[in-house]
């Protein structure tokens, strides 16, 4: 399985983006006296910034006095959760059983070559991310992805990138 989750060449380990925090101050302020708020406090951040910034960590823990520590454990903890901007449109590479027999990595590699990233990383242009997964639930379709919710089955690597190919030549009229 290719499922990677380390990366040891990262310098900082989180991104240092100025992010605008004044679009989070009614969330949090809304959840900000309720006990068990930390996960919709979260996931409303994901929401408006597509990840959680540094800077919102600290100002989710000032407001709600939930310790910073606390907030990042519950990020990590939680795939859900990205502590990185990621791409307009997020490719999911299918790698568990099914899809692994039918060279789901041949498929992550050539679309790694095609966008010129690596397995969990976004474009520069931010346009894709590429994410390897354990299951996506399709395996009479094997080799599948899915992009921004679409699934597309019986895949190659080929066919994979000319998917992709398509949907950035779409992006650009």
């Amino acid at each position: 399985m290719r499922i990677i989750r380390k990366n040891p060449e990262r310098k900082s380990f989180l991104p240092d983006e100025e992010a605008d925090l004044t679009r989070i101050e009614s969330l949090i302020k809304k959840y900000a006296s309720k006990k068990g708020s930390m996960i919709p406090i979260l996931q409303g951040v994901q929401e408006i910034f597509g990840y959680i910034p540094k800077s919102s960590i600290n100002l989710i823990s000032a407001e709600t006095g939930m310790s910073e520590s606390d907030i990042f454990g519950v990020i990590t903890f939680y795939s859900q959760f990205r502590l990185y901007p990621v791409g307009k449109h997020i490719i999911k590479v299918c790698h568990g059983t099914a899809c692994h027999v039918q060279n789901a990595d041949g498929i992550t590699t050539a679309l790694m070559n095609e966008l010129g990233v690596e397995d969990g990383k976004t474009t520069d242009d931010r346009l894709f991310t590429l994410e390897s997964v354990a299951c996506l639930g399709c395996c009479s379709l094997a080799p599948v992805m899915m992009i921004d919710g679409e699934t597309y089955g019986k895949l190659s690597g080929e066919k994979a990138v000319k998917i992709v190919r398509e949907i950035k030549k779409n992006d650009n009229i």
